[in-house]
């Protein structure tokens, strides 16, 4: 397994989309300063919690990590386990005293909004290459929420981006995001 190929694919799903769709528009600053850390998983549940734990005190002793992403390319396919994935993952946040300090963000490739049908394309907005959790530093998006005039409509106005598009484009740019030397 190439994990190369798993950062270089989810760089490319960042600048195509993320920054491409201006979903985060706080992205493209993070791209350039190169302050975005990958690190790719391969592991059950146990494995990915101990190396969450290990990203979340890097990026307290390393500031100028701005944000983690930990690529998971295996175990985590089916939306449902990811999920409890997730609940773990924001547990361990709490218990290990980052509540507060870091947050993290959900990407899968099969996200699907609560009340949201399957095909409806405003789920593109957190669909990904891969399974992935985000790690974000509460501070920074608390300054970088404050810094733009109605933040709070960001994810409104990207749902509606995404409609607008329609789900055959959203598709194609998730898709074109593997072409990457696919390992699929």
């Amino acid at each position: 397994m190439d994990k190369e190929i798993f950062v270089a694919q989810t760089k490319k799903w960042i600048l195509d989309v993320v920054v491409g769709c201006n979903f985060c528009p706080f992205a493209l600053p993070e791209v350039k300063k190169n302050s975005i850390h990958y690190d790719v998983i391969v592991g059950n549940k146990t494995v990915v919690l101990k190396a969450l734990s290990a990203a979340l005190q890097k990026m307290t002793a390393q500031v100028e990590i701005e944000t983690m992403f930990l690529i998971l390319p295996q175990n985590f396919d089916r939306f449902p386990d990811y999920l409890k994935l997730v609940s773990s993952a924001e547990g361990l946040l709490k218990k290990e005293g980052y509540e507060g300090i870091f947050q993290v963000a959900t990407f899968h490739p099969a996200y699907v909004f609560a009340g949201a049908g399957l095909n409806d394309a405003a789920n593109y907005t957190n669909r990904s290459p891969y399974p992935m959790l985000h790690i974000l530093r509460e501070e920074s998006v608390s300054r970088a929420v404050d810094s733009i005039p109605g933040a709070h409509k960001i994810p409104e106005r990207n749902i509606a981006f995404a409609r607008q598009k329609g789900l055959v484009y959203m598709q194609t740019l998730l898709a074109g995001s593997k072409a990457l030397g696919s390992q699929n």
